[in-house]
């Protein structure tokens, strides 16, 4: 072996040390997120008189719990589980594939088998379905869990940069209703007007899945694929929780669509004593969804924004970063219950933490009635209050807060 191909050699063997190391190094500063353990814990309530109380977790049948989860990494995603009795929904599962043993070991926490009954998603968009499109050795959340329905998007895309991914996340959710016989509800040629698809679950059938109704699963829109978003209305004991995934009212009145051809929502809206109890804020918190025209419709008393706060993922202009502060000014008309599942510290160090973590909000019908409530695995602290809302930052010279609350 001549001295140039021992130096060769060498050089190579460095520069993949080097790689190797790096990548563990940034792997191993990940901070680890915590899960919220089913127990008697204590949660708060919301009710009609705007005070605290408190509420214990039964985890016995009638009681329905939403929990947002934080994903593992620094990335903005969707990924909902719903849990009723011995019923799990999943609701998206984003945003890449680092993200699947989270979720998998998450929802093995909760659910008593290891059948998903309803599986919906909602749009083609990686930060929603990424957790469903893999291949090679990579399991899938289709792979580890077996499915009674799956519903999504079907044909309602334009097949944007992601199309490998897409074509991915459909070969295996068509293994999935293969194997698992399950029923497939493609949203894109089965969503018709005013024949909305409800799904009934409990002993007196008191838990509705409504998949809403989207204008744009008919009538094809350019440019975007979040006003293909499939939208659900779940409702129990009298309490709305709303699920609008990525769809925006920007360039597309997509919201306004929602709003006007579905009778749920005009329902909620033309009764003052109606409300939305539980929102998923509309993309992450940007400014191109939650409207106010559609916020004032739905009146919601609790609002959760599955995000990344303060990344410079999708911008670096700070106002624009979710949560923004458009949103939050029209969703302050209403409420100051918002939750934010993580935080950015330093988008270039791979550096993250949760903000409140995972999520959960409770409703437990009891001999009094109805209890609603918010628990986190991190912590309580509502967004406003929050020491990354309330920083000091300094912008063109003028110091600032890093959001306002408006008075």
């Amino acid at each position: 072996m001549n001295k140039f191909t021992k130096f060769i050699m060498l050089f190579l063997a460095l520069v993949l040390g080097v790689a190797g190391g790096g990548g563990y190094l940034i792997y191993s500063t990940l901070p680890e997120t915590e899960e919220l353990v089913v127990g008697e814990e204590i949660f708060y309530s919301y009710n009609s008189t705007e005070e605290l109380s408190n509420v214990q977790l039964s985890g016995e049948d009638g009681e329905l719990s939403v929990h947002f989860l934080e994903l593992g990494n620094k990335y903005t995603g969707d990924c909902t589980y719903i849990r009723y009795g011995s019923t799990d929904i999943l609701i998206d599962c984003g945003s890449k594939s680092s993200s699947i043993s989270h979720v998998q070991n998450y929802l093995k926490s909760y659910m008593k088998d290891d059948k998903i009954d309803y599986c919906i998603v909602t749009h083609a968009h990686t930060d929603h379905y990424a957790g469903f499109a893999t291949s090679g050795k990579t399991k899938s959340l289709f792979d580890l869990f077996d499915y009674g329905t799956i519903i999504d998007f079907g044909n309602a895309t334009n097949k944007d940069p992601d199309e490998g991914m897409l074509k991915k996340y459909i070969s295996e959710r068509d293994d999935a209703i293969e194997r698992c016989d399950a029923e497939y509800f493609d949203c894109s040629t089965e969503s018709k007007l005013n024949n909305n698809k409800i799904y009934e679950i409990g002993e007196n059938k008191e838990l509705k899945i409504e998949i809403l109704y989207n204008y744009y699963f008919e009538n094809k829109l350019n440019g975007t694929e979040n006003n293909y978003s499939v939208c659900v209305l779940i409702t129990y004991e009298g309490k709305n929780f709303l699920f609008t995934g990525d769809l925006e009212e920007h360039k597309s009145e997509g919201e306004s669509k929602l709003l006007e051809n579905n009778e749920s929502l005009k329902a909620i809206r033309d009764d003052e004593n109606a409300c939305v109890d539980l929102y998923k804020a509309g993309h992450h918190g940007s400014k191109t969804s939650s409207s106010e025209n559609f916020i004032d419709a739905i009146k919601p008393k609790v609002v959760c924004v599955c995000c990344c706060a303060g990344s410079p993922e999708y911008t670096e202009a700070i106002d624009n970063q979710f949560p923004t502060q458009e949103f939050i000014n029209v969703i302050a008309k209403h409420t100051d219950k918002i939750y934010v599942t993580s935080l950015c510290i330093d988008w270039e160090k791979d550096e993250f933490t949760s903000f409140n973590g995972n999520i959960v909000v409770i409703t437990q019908k009891t001999s009094d009635g109805v209890n609603f409530g918010v628990k986190c695995s991190n912590n309580d602290i509502l967004l406003k209050d929050s020491e990354w809302f309330n920083r000091e930052i300094v912008i063109d010279g003028v110091k600032r807060p890093m959001r306002t609350w408006p008075s």
